[in-house]
């Protein structure tokens, strides 16, 4: 009997029943959001409280490491599409693309730090402000890492394979987790920018 790629969408879901693992991802975006949010508010806070913000000028490494990140997303949309039309060639091509984009922003937010760093601006100080710099864009990082392994579980089922419908899947959770990631950092950047 031939199944339709609907029906084997469907028998796919049924089988190893991705909606629980849907939901803990979106709890986790959830939480994040609101992790974020708390440092944010305590920014704002801070800053009320003391008349003052961070003071610095953000390195230009943040700023290129947006727009680097932004393009890795694009990337990752492209691979999705690219799933989606059957042309496995061009999503490993895209998912590489993506992988190396994102390393290039974590070398590019080390920098950063670097830049801060030798301008005086510690993660130790009397500006908490200024630990936030640190502490939003550390945290982010390691969301960056986080996202690195779903994109390498579209890789490896990419090389490995797998049937249409868990190819997707992989996707579709990747794609989630990784624009949110990068939502997540233009909010931070904007933020910081217009809170200096």
């Amino acid at each position: 009997m031939v199944h339709t790629l609907k029906e084997q969408d469907v028998k796919y879901d049924e089988g190893l029943n991705t909606k629980p693992k849907k939901f803990i991802l979106w709890l986790f975006v959830v939480s994040s959001t609101i992790m974020f949010g708390g440092f944010t508010s305590f920014y704002i806070v801070f800053a009320a409280s003391k008349g003052k913000g961070h003071g610095l000028v953000l390195p230009d490494a943040f700023m290129y490491s947006t727009l680097i990140l932004i393009g890795s997303s694009i990337c990752l949309f492209l691979a999705a599409k690219a799933l989606k039309a059957g042309n496995i060639g061009s999503q490993k091509v895209l998912l590489w693309g993506t992988m190396v984009l994102a390393l290039v922003f974590g070398y590019l937010q080390v920098d950063a730090w670097s830049a801060l760093y030798h301008t005086g601006a510690t993660l130790v100080n009397n500006n908490a402000a200024i630990s936030l710099i640190y502490i939003v864009s550390g945290f982010h990082l390691l969301h960056i890492f986080g996202g690195l392994c779903f994109i390498l579980n579209c890789l490896f089922g990419a090389y490995g394979k797998i049937p249409v419908a868990k190819a997707k899947y992989r996707m579709e959770i990747a794609s989630i987790f990784w624009h949110f990631i990068d939502i997540l950092w233009i909010y931070l950047y904007v933020f910081l920018l217009l809170n200096s």
